[in-house]
């Protein structure tokens, strides 16, 4: 008999098999380990036989969370195939260019988005779609070819440098860039979430962050996977539930992660004030900085939020805060993660001094390879071995890092990345615009929201819901401006750049 060193869902299955890996919450669906690996390695049979997936072919998922995202990916996992989890906050044309750089032979879906999928499988050339809710005609039904498959296949002989996922993140210029996850970058990822978050064999995760999120995904439902935790799935936020949940000590949710916005809708439901937090061991929040009020009334609920930084390019855990330093490094990302190296760079390539701003540059195990089919991202994004972060960080005297400002003109809205050159894209399409420059505001709800600033052409006939609605036509919902100023003339440097920083001083409040 020989065992897979690789293969996590087997080896919780032999050791702790009938406890509980995962629960779905909408579904009130729960598995062991045993039955967990059972339905993956059906799954797994299934991708081979039924639908042709092999080693390094690709597979797609467009689905709300559910349990079904874990076994897909360790299916995959299994094969040696590779999981792509894709945003359905996005509009089908946006999701057109993924799915053609990453020419998935199937796409498993839930009810939701079975009409996009069928648009994707058309314009993509998508072999298989697979639907996890049912399936008729030429859509397969996900669970039936799980109970039809046997269990005889043939592990892919994975290593640390086999590539697990592809998480695809907007690019600066607008065209997404697919991130290519090692199973090693996962693997590192949980060991430096064990120092700062206490992970075991008897954490307990909530998850309720989007499973196409690295934050929904890799904190901390991967590193649960790893040490033979368990993980709870809510389909979608709800601030109350969330709250009903944390609460609950019978379930004993130990662990879970959220975007500043997720923290703030909680505090302001009408159960935070008779809420009890006090089984909870980490509450990790990242994707943003959290507003220091935010902060202080979770410690005022015994709950220290426990700052986090990282991109989907690390897998993601960079920088974080020990529950101590929460309020007295209050703005802090944190302190460096242990198998993570980390500078701070000026533009000469010297290190910065302490409480210089520079710029963040990540080196080590939990750092992408590469991003798919993209070599021209390769060559600008690393040096050295080191990931540039393009984001704009110093570092204090007790060598904690604060990260103070973006080099690109990436915002941030509701924990999701939202890149201007892209909505900027999307505008000009419309007839009369002269020029548009998009800037991120602060926002009481999403910390960040778009502002487009925009010159007509002469003689046109613009108005701002016009093109609010042109951008809801072509663009996820948090990439929608949400105010439209109109401008004679934007500002330029000598080379022709806009002048961002100018914008943001007269339009940005």
């Amino acid at each position: 008999m020989s065992t897979r060193s690789f293969d996590w869902i087997a080896h919780h299955a032999q050791v702790r098999g009938d406890q509980i890996a995962h629960v779905d919450l909408a579904t009130d669906r729960t598995f062991t380990w045993v039955e967990m690996n059972e339905r993956t390695t059906r799954l797994a049979h299934a991708l081979v036989n039924e639908f042709g997936i092999g080693e390094g072919d690709r597979v797609a998922v467009l689905a709300n969370n559910n349990t079904n995202f874990f076994e897909v990916q360790f299916a995959c996992w299994k094969l040696g195939a590779i999981f792509v989890p894709l945003n359905w906050r996005l509009a089908v044309p946006e999701l057109e260019f993924i799915v053609g750089d990453c020419s998935p032979k199937a796409i498993i879906v839930d009810d939701d988005f079975i009409d996009a999928a069928e648009q994707l499988k058309a314009s993509c050339n998508i072999a298989h779609i697979i639907n996890w809710e049912g399936g008729s005609g030429e859509i397969a039904d996900y669970e039936e070819a799980i109970a039809s498959a046997g269990t005889d296949i043939a592990v892919h002989d994975s290593t640390h440098d086999t590539v697990l996922t592809i998480m695809y993140t907007s690019g600066t210029t607008g065209r997404p860039k697919g991130a290519q996850i090692t199973q090693g970058m996962t693997f590192w990822n949980g060991v430096n979430c064990v120092e700062f978050y206490g992970l075991t064999s008897k954490m307990i995760n909530l998850a309720f962050l989007p499973l196409f999120h690295t934050g929904g995904l890799n904190v901390f439902a991967n590193p649960g996977f790893h040490f033979g935790g368990t993980t709870y799935v809510m389909r979608t936020f709800e601030p109350s539930e969330a709250i009903r949940l944390l609460s609950d000590k019978e379930i004993g949710i130990s662990h879970f992660i959220g975007v500043p916005a997720n923290f703030l809708f909680m505090s302001q439901a009408p159960e935070f004030e008779t809420a009890d937090f006090s089984n909870i061991e980490a509450a990790c929040v990242g994707g943003s900085p959290t507003p220091v009020p935010l902060i202080k009334t979770w410690d005022d609920k015994g709950l220290p939020l426990q700052q986090a930084y990282g991109m989907t390019e690390t897998s993601p855990l960079v920088l974080a805060l020990k529950p101590e330093d929460c309020t007295t490094k209050i703005g802090a990302a944190g302190l460096p993660a242990m198998h993570c190296e980390v500078r701070v760079v000026n533009d000469d390539g010297s290190d910065a001094a302490v409480g210089e701003t520079g710029e963040l540059w990540v080196r080590g195990p939990n750092v992408t390879p590469g991003y798919w089919n993209r070599p021209d991202a390769n060559e600008s994004s690393f040096e050295d071995g080191f990931l540039k972060t393009g984001d704009a960080t110093r570092v204090d005297e007790d060598g904690f890092f604060f990260v103070v400002d973006r080099w690109k003109d990436m915002y941030i809205s509701g924990g999701e990345n939202v890149y201007p050159a892209e909505v900027e894209s999307v505008i000009y399409q419309m007839d009369g615009i002269g020029e548009v420059a998009i800037i991120g505001i602060p926002d009481d709800k999403w910390v960040e929201v778009g502002r487009a600033i925009v010159v007509p052409k002469e003689g046109a006939e613009l108005d701002e819901a016009s093109i609010i609605n042109h951008c809801r036509e072509n663009l996820a919902r948090f990439k929608v401006p949400q105010s439209v100023v109109f401008i004679d003339e934007i500002p330029h440097n000598a080379t022709g750049k806009v002048l961002k920083r100018e914008l943001r001083e007269h339009y940005g409040s």
